[in-house]
């Protein structure tokens, strides 16, 4: 009944200014319940998350509607979404070019003490508050483990710390719901096991708590069933647009199963046809790209990156330390290492984009960094997917996704040229192989975050790059879209042209031809090591 429950929808829709998102729901919480709510990329479920956050509208279809909630307006959501929200918001801020030397910007410290009475992101050199000379005493921030890093730039923490971060400040508003959407994507086993306690904690007292208004309740959001907490206790799933089940988690479980079954009936052929589908994509896009790449295809000894003792680091802070690396073409690396070790500044001295790579012994493609290059010379022979790169791309968020497929072969973030008819047939083709046929006159910005995403790996894709760099390229896909492109990586990789560098946290997304893994292990002397990986690694 209404009025014994946290929330309360009945024969509602959710909508916002482009339209209708969900046209029909029914669904209640209850004091004591945990639910997960998953569903594919696009088929609803951040459209509904994002209603119960107040960001989009949810209003009866009739006079027999209605919606409720005991959280009113104290909701408060820790996504994806929301740490590239933060991420191009510090960007925004940045005053580097008036300062003479990096502006850091705001700290873990100064970014939680906004919900304790601090000073918000525009005022932030005002002085803080006095909580903030302890924060590191509060449960809160030792159960989200952000301890040691309350003290660093937001734009400098990786992906996971980031995360943790936004999950402490969230705790710490007061806000009587929290929604974790994806909250697992990206964080190394510590920060998941520090995740999955916090979740075991919280939702164990509202579970085990005799009041209908508990203090603080959590709805996970997931785009798999992966790493599911033990507490929760129901499932609400959305395909399409409409709710496909709502139920026990142990119904869940089972109806899980019996479609596994049925998928494992027809993977490999699914597969075979997706794979030769691509292969003639690639042939009948040849004339698009990168020549480079084939001409020296022949040259399997030749080096395409090369570090030698290199030192990067800001403050006290040391990240990478006398760090030595080659990469010769078709060698596929994995790259493995916790949160924050510096896999992504890693990557970002290849792509150019963190500039203390003029300042050490840097080779890329036989040609040292720093020497007259432009980063155009850089940008041609590389295709990159990255947490950074999407937010980049976010910001020109309102390009159709012919024109992001497009911009793969420009190396631009944007189309600032006429389209001819030949990219537009070759994107057409690229946008049906990953199942978004008739969507290309569609916004980028109005895709779901795992959309986006499939997007932006298919663009990276397209020119048969010499480099694929790939950090964490499965943030935010749903278990459909995640196969299809680790499928689409493989047969990248099995051409021949393009070389693979892969950052991933989860051992099930490593491919086989990774022949080559670099682990990267801070605190130790050295702080990495390389290690040729068989099938057990």
């Amino acid at each position: 009944m209404k009025e014994n429950s946290l929330i309360y929808i009945n024969n509602c829709r959710v909508q916002d200014l482009h339209g209708t998102n969900i046209a029909s729901l029914d669904w209640k919480m209850n004091a004591g319940e945990a639910w997960l709510v998953i569903g594919p990329n696009g088929g609803g479920k951040a459209d509904f998350l994002r209603a119960l956050a107040g960001e989009k509208q949810i209003l009866p279809n009739d006079s027999t509607g209605s919606y409720s909630s005991k959280f009113s307006d104290s909701v408060e959501i820790v996504s994806l979404e929301r740490a590239a929200s933060l991420i191009q918001q510090e960007r925004d801020l940045d005053e580097s070019e008036y300062m003479n030397k990096i502006d850091e910007g705001r700290t873990g410290r100064r970014f939680i003490c906004e919900v304790l009475g601090g000073p918000d992101a525009k005022h932030r050199n005002l002085p803080l508050p006095a909580i903030a000379q302890r924060l590191e005493t509060l449960p809160e921030v030792k159960l989200c483990g952000v301890e040691k890093i309350l003290d660093r730039g937001l734009k400098f923490m990786s992906t996971g710390e980031i995360r943790r971060t936004l999950l402490c400040r969230a705790l710490l508003s007061g806000k009587k719901l929290l929604i974790l959407s994806d909250p697992f994507a990206g964080l190394d086993a510590q920060s998941r096991s520090i995740l999955l306690e916090f979740f075991k904690t919280i939702v164990g007292k509202q579970k085990n708590s005799p009041s209908k208004d508990p203090r603080t309740t959590i709805i996970l959001g997931m785009e798999r069933y992966h790493e599911i907490p033990d507490t929760i206790t129901n499932v609400l799933e959305f395909a399409e647009g409409k709710v496909s089940f709502c139920g026990t988690k142990s119904d869940y479980e089972k109806l899980i199963s019996e479609r596994e079954e049925e998928k494992a009936k027809s993977r490999e052929a699914e597969k075979n046809e997706f794979v030769s589908e691509l292969k003639a994509i690639q042939k009948d896009t040849e004339i698009l790209q990168n020549d480079g790449g084939k001409d020296s295809a022949t040259q399997a000894d030749e080096s395409l990156v090369k570090m030698n003792k290199v030192n990067v680091g800001w403050d006290d802070h040391r990240v990478l330390v006398d760090f030595t690396w080659e990469v010769k073409r078709g060698q596929h690396w994995l790259i493995r290492g916790p949160n924050g070790s510096g896999k992504t500044t890693l990557l970002e001295l290849i792509t150019g984009d963190n500039h203390q790579v003029f300042c050490n012994d840097v080779w890329l493609f036989g040609r040292k960094r720093g020497t007259g290059e432009t980063i155009w010379d850089i940008k041609k022979n590389l295709g990159i997917v990255s947490y950074r790169w999407h937010v980049e791309y976010r910001m020109v968020g309102g390009t159709d996704l012919e024109s992001v497929i497009i911009s793969g072969f420009k190396d631009s973030i944007g189309l600032y040229e006429q389209k001819t008819d030949v990219e537009i047939a070759a994107a057409r083709l690229w946008l049906k192989l990953g199942g978004f046929e008739g969507r290309e006159h569609e916004s980028f910005g109005n895709l779901s975050y795992g959309e986006q995403r499939a997007i932006l790996i298919l663009r990276a894709a397209v020119k048969a790059p010499k480099i694929l760099i790939l950090d964490e390229p499965c943030h935010g896909l749903d278990e459909s879209y995640r196969q299809k492109i680790l499928d689409l990586i493989e047969t990248v990789a099995e051409t021949g042209t393009t070389t693979l560098l892969h950052v991933t946290h989860d051992p099930s997304e490593a491919l086989p031809c990774e022949k080559h893994i670099l682990e990267l292990e801070p605190g130790k002397s050295p702080m990495y090591e390389i290690i040729a990986r068989t099938e057990a690694s």
